[in-house]
């Protein structure tokens, strides 16, 4: 089921995961809580630094920030009575800290560092030892249950056997025609999803079908690299979102948490919950892409009238159908539609690794999916109607994982 507003449904979605998130949690004085450094704050720049540090793979990447932030939630929730506000601090940043030394190595120096930090912020005592063990132990009991999940990176990108050429069937795109990645993907186990076609969508367009000769006539014209009808603006989007969904939304995602006025154990719940669904949204997009194996434009375009198409940036890798993009953003929007509402409480601002410089500001959740949908179109590399089923898609999966959350933080 897709969610767009904030119903009773969003309200009891928010209400049973808030609900699990603060069990056995006291709370913490708001003059307090306004006078020590943000904690959960810092641990997520912690985490971006890290994670920006790798080279793996996205979807090995968001399982990182899974794991990371859903060993934080747990051993946050356990803080004895009287004792949250330090007890509380101290497992976050150890939880962040043991899950991402495992996981990030090469970012060791600066992970030590941050934990030092906290930790010089919090008074020596038994709250502090407490804390720290519990983050410990969250996070090497999620290491544990997630080893051997089919999402590391020679799992995600495991040879692919190129399929025979046939009219609609994914070939090696120009310039490298590289073969097929994340084929893995939907092998890999899921956080929350019990099957990984749970929520695959229905086959696209027929070759022959109206709907698909009017897709592909939108990215002939939109989307080449020498389109005449294509505007500058047009042209700036589909650059400023090309670059890593993960790292875009990185700010989207930070931009929620900075405005959250809810305690410790649901924010940090907020991050877990969106890299949860994140991780099984990548999943069930792989499941899909390799179900029907949908060409891309170019190879479409190419095969029809036009041999020397180019679009106006390189295709991925890997099919069509799906966009992945755009199952990204779909379920982005929906799991911060569901926990945190529509709309921001102040307007925010983002930048794009593939547009430096630039920036964009959005008052709301779903502007940035309403953009990526365009953006994938006049970049050249998907048809509209991959983009769009994408995002339903990623909704639906969001869904999933915003319902069944409670599981996780037992």
């Amino acid at each position: 089921m897709t969610l767009l507003t904030v119903g009773s449904r969003h309200r009891g979605l928010a209400g049973i995961v808030a609900a699990a998130l603060l069990a056995g949690v006291s709370a913490t004085a708001p003059a307090a809580a306004a006078a020590k450094v943000d904690t959960a704050l810092q641990w997520y720049d912690v985490t971006a630094a890290a994670i920006a540090t790798s080279t793996r793979p996205q979807v090995t990447n968001s399982r990182a920030w899974a794991i990371s932030w859903l060993a934080a939630t747990r051993a946050v929730r356990t803080a004895p009575v009287g004792t949250a506000r330090h007890y509380q601090d101290a497992a976050l940043a150890s939880a962040v800290h043991t899950a991402l030394s495992n996981l990030t190595p090469e970012a060791a120096p600066t992970l030590d560092a941050a934990l030092q930090a906290t930790l010089r912020r919090i008074p020596d005592g038994r709250a502090e030892e407490r804390g720290i063990a519990a983050g410990q132990a969250q996070a090497r009991s999620l290491l544990a249950q997630r080893t051997g999940d089919g999402l590391d990176p020679a799992s995600v990108n495991p040879a692919y056997p190129t399929p025979e050429p046939r009219p609609g069937i994914w070939q090696p795109t120009p310039p490298s025609f590289g073969t097929a990645q994340q084929a893995g993907n939907r092998l890999a186990t899921p956080f929350l999803l019990d099957r990984v076609d749970r929520y695959r969508p229905g086959p696209p367009p027929a070759l022959t079908s109206k709907r698909y000769r009017t897709d592909l006539a939108e990215v002939r014209a939109y989307g080449a690299a020498d389109s005449v009808v294509r505007t500058p603006q047009q042209t700036d989007t589909a650059t400023f979102w090309l670059g890593s969904s993960l790292t875009l939304y990185t700010g989207i995602l930070r931009a929620a948490l900075a405005q959250s006025t809810h305690p410790v154990a649901r924010r940090a719940g907020l991050v877990a919950i969106f890299h949860v669904a994140l991780v099984d949204t990548q999943i069930a997009t792989s499941d899909a892409k390799y179900a029907y194996l949908r060409w891309r434009p170019v190879t479409a375009l190419r095969a029809d009238t036009d041999p020397d198409w180019t679009p106006l940036h390189t295709t991925p890798a890997h099919p069509d159908y799906p966009s992945g993009h755009n199952t990204y953003s779909g379920a982005a929007e929906q799991v911060l539609t569901a926990l945190v509402g529509p709309r921001a409480r102040q307007p925010y601002t983002i930048d794009s690794p593939s547009q430096p410089g630039a920036t964009r500001t959005y008052h709301d959740w779903r502007g940035p999916t309403l953009d990526n949908v365009d953006a994938r179109v006049w970049s050249g590399i998907h048809t509209r109607t991959a983009d769009e089923v994408g995002v339903e898609l990623g909704r639906d999966v969001a869904e999933h994982a915003v319902r069944h959350a409670p599981r996780l933080l037992r």
